[in-house]
């Protein structure tokens, strides 16, 4: 398990297999780059990546223009493994596709641990609600880059 002194930690950050944990990553200057379709579904392959792997298990997520939002219960793996993972591989992914060099997403990233008593799927609804939200679609039917277990 991690330690909560390390410096890349944000205080308090624990990493329990089992549980669930809502998980945010923002690009490199907010730069929208997700708002095309295929380096989208370049993050997208990662999250199903993660899975192959049984490293977590998708419960939902949405990719954003400029950053994504993913609800998961993670299994034997930190957090810090899950993320340096999906974000080494998505950077390298979307570099080769645009030829492209250097960084992409901005240091580090934000989880929350969602409660034993929490409502899941309401959780998983604010998720794929965030397109609606920001005026991108009218319907979450007409965003293309979400998923959820129960919806």
């Amino acid at each position: 398990m991690e330690r909560p002194s390390s410096h890349r930690l944000r205080r308090g950050r624990v990493s329990e297999p089992g549980r669930l944990y809502l998980l945010t990553s923002v690009i490199e200057n907010r730069t929208p780059i997700f708002e095309d379709i295929w380096l989208a579904r370049l993050i997208i392959a990662q999250f199903r990546q993660a899975e192959e792997e049984q490293s977590a298990r998708s419960l939902a997520w949405v990719v954003m223009p400029d950053h994504f939002h993913w609800l998961i219960e993670l299994h034997q793996v930190t957090l810090k493994t899950l993320m340096r993972r999906l974000k080494s591989r998505s950077t390298c992914a979307v570099n080769k596709a645009c030829n492209r060099h250097g960084r992409l997403w901005q240091q580090g990233f934000y989880d929350r641990a969602l409660r034993r008593e929490e409502d899941v799927r309401a959780v998983a609804r604010y998720i794929v609600a965030n397109p609606l939200r920001a005026g991108l679609v009218h319907h979450i039917g007409d965003y293309p880059h979400w998923d959820a277990e129960w919806l």
